[in-house]
C-alpha cells in the first residue's frame, strides 16, 4: 500500500492575537500559547491532551494562528500535511497542477515549511518535522 501523508496540524489567520486567544480558549476549552515577535508572532493552539510528539489520542490535530498581513495572499483556514521530503513532495504538487509559494522555511525545533495551493486555488502546507519530532500516528 502506498505511505499517505496525514493532516497533522491546522492554521487560521487573526487580526488580534489577544482576542483570538481568549476567544478559542473560551469557547473550546483550547490551550492557547502567544509566541513572540522571533516566532512571527504565531499562536500554538493545544486542542486535546498533547505531549512532545502532539495528540495523544488518534486521529486529533493541534493547529496555529497568524496575524494577516496586506501583502500575503491566500490568508484563509488551512491544513499543514506531514511530509517525509519537504523538496519531493514541492515537486510532486507542481507535477500534479498545483503551485508551490516559494521555498521551505525553517521553524525552529519544528522542521521546514511551505505554502501551496491547489489546483482548486484552496491555500494548504507541508511540513517536514525535524527527525524526532514527528507527529505519531497510533
Amino acid at each position: 500500500m502506498k505511505k499517505m501523508n496525514p493532516v497533522v496540524h491546522f492554521e487560521i489567520p487573526y487580526k488580534n492575537n489577544k482576542r483570538t486567544a481568549r476567544f478559542y480558549q473560551e469557547a473550546f476549552g483550547w490551550q492557547m500559547q502567544i509566541l513572540g515577535k522571533e516566532m512571527g508572532d504565531y499562536i500554538l493552539a493545544t486542542t486535546s491532551e498533547s505531549d512532545d510528539l502532539g495528540p495523544k489520542k488518534r486521529g486529533i490535530i493541534n493547529g496555529g494562528f497568524f496575524p494577516k498581513k496586506p501583502d500575503w495572499p491566500g490568508q484563509y483556514p488551512s491544513v499543514v500535511i506531514s511530509v517525509d521530503d519537504i523538496k519531493d513532495a514541492m515537486k510532486k504538487i507542481t507535477d500534479s497542477g498545483g503551485k508551490v509559494h516559494g521555498e521551505p522555511m525553517e521553524i525552529p525545533s519544528i522542521g521546514r515549511y511551505v505554502a501551496f495551493t491547489d489546483t482548486e486555488g484552496n491555500r494548504l502546507s507541508l511540513l517536514q518535522s525535524l527527525p524526532g519530532k514527528q507527529t505519531k500516528q497510533k
